[in-house]
């Protein structure tokens, strides 16, 4: 049985994840930052439901504490917790703004890796897979032909550059795991406002794809359903 742990998973892309992992036969806890939002997310998808507020590191430590008591080890993590940040004009952003999504979308993923790392090096095949966005892509950004060359979001597009990086560096220093970063794409959730052009079911594909990874496959790689997401 596969143990799989996924951040932010009571709605949107950690949701559909969770339910399709489910279906695959995976055992899934379903966090979310509140409580009751994971239990009414668990029971629905027939989950565990489990607390994560990746920006308190005591929250994050109890939870793998929990998993660890319950199951000993996990096979994949899914860091999927993000947030948008405050809707600003470049020119009104300020340090603060920038540090609340780096904590939440980057220092919470370290957090999580840290906390859950010594159970995911039980596993015979530990996986991780960190939801980045196209968004963190330079070559996107500045390609005018692409969408996330249009879209301007200080906090939360350098957020995801730094995923990337991140999940490199992680990849590098444990050879053994599958560490890999994730473009779900521009997929309509609450998130956006639902005015994303892809479907979860859609979005969701490449972090399955990267959550059911063999264990001969790929680390250290940014990809999204086409293929490799271009630096």
């Amino acid at each position: 049985m596969t143990i799989t742990v996924i951040t932010g998973a009571n709605k949107g892309l950690g949701y559909e994840t969770a339910r399709q992992l489910i279906a695959a036969g995976h055992t899934v806890y379903v966090s979310a930052r509140n409580k009751a939002n994971a239990d009414r997310a668990a029971q629905e998808l027939g989950g565990i439901p489990l607390l994560i507020d990746v920006t308190d590191e005591a929250s994050v430590d109890a939870a793998a504490e929990q998993v660890k008591a319950e199951q000993g080890h996990i096979d994949v993590l899914i860091n999927n917790a993000g947030i948008a940040g405050r809707d600003r004009s470049p020119a009104k952003v300020t340090g603060a703004d920038v540090t609340e999504v780096l904590d939440t979308n980057v220092v919470g993923m370290v957090r999580t890796i840290h906390a859950f790392l010594p159970l995911l090096q039980r596993s015979k095949s530990g996986v991780i897979v960190n939801v980045a966005s196209g968004l963190g892509s330079f070559a996107r950004a500045t390609d005018p032909g692409r969408i996330e060359s249009r879209i301007v979001n200080i906090a939360y597009n350098t957020s995801k550059t730094a995923v990337a990086m991140l999940t490199v560096q992680y990849a590098k220093s444990f050879p053994k795991l599958r560490i890999n970063a994730v473009d779900p794409g521009y997929v309509s959730t609450d998130f956006n406002h639902h005015t994303g052009v892809l479907t979860v079911e859609e979005g969701v594909a490449p972090i399955v794809a990267a959550a059911t990874i063999p264990a001969k496959g790929p680390t250290g790689t940014y990809t999204d359903a086409v293929g490799t997401v271009p630096w």
